[in-house]
């Protein structure tokens, strides 16, 4: 009786429970580790950021947010292309393009990804 009762409450205070809490879906997964390999700057709030630092940035906030996103492109509206606190649109400034705002960086990757998923199948 205190399992099955352990096992309810687990299940309503904790949807995630028997999964791995801090699974990233496999697309945001690629967006973040494409932002962290690039050789492009991160712009958030005016400072400039290197490329592992807004990897980092973006995963903190996916692992603190990610309720907000149920989709990669809610991920990328709600969560990477702007700052919650200032409401500054991020920007990604890549070597030979100048900044362009990161929520239309990480949609082309996206759509890119999305391609090569298409020719595999």
């Amino acid at each position: 009786m205190r399992l099955a009762l352990f096992l309810v409450v687990s299940t309503l205070f904790y949807p995630s429970f028997g999964a791995h809490a801090d699974e990233v879906p496999t697309e945001i997964d690629y967006l973040l580790t494409t932002v962290g390999s690039s050789d492009c700057v991160f712009i958030r709030n005016g400072k400039r950021h290197d490329a592992q630092n807004a990897e980092d940035h973006l995963r903190m906030k996916y692992r603190r947010g990610k309720r907000y996103a149920p989709t990669t492109e809610a991920f990328i509206e709600r969560l990477a292309s702007k700052s919650s606190m200032s409401k500054k649109l991020y920007q990604i400034d890549c070597p030979g393009t100048g900044p362009v705002p990161s929520g239309e960086w990480l949609s082309q990757r996206l759509a890119e990804y999305r391609d090569t998923q298409d020719d595999v199948q």
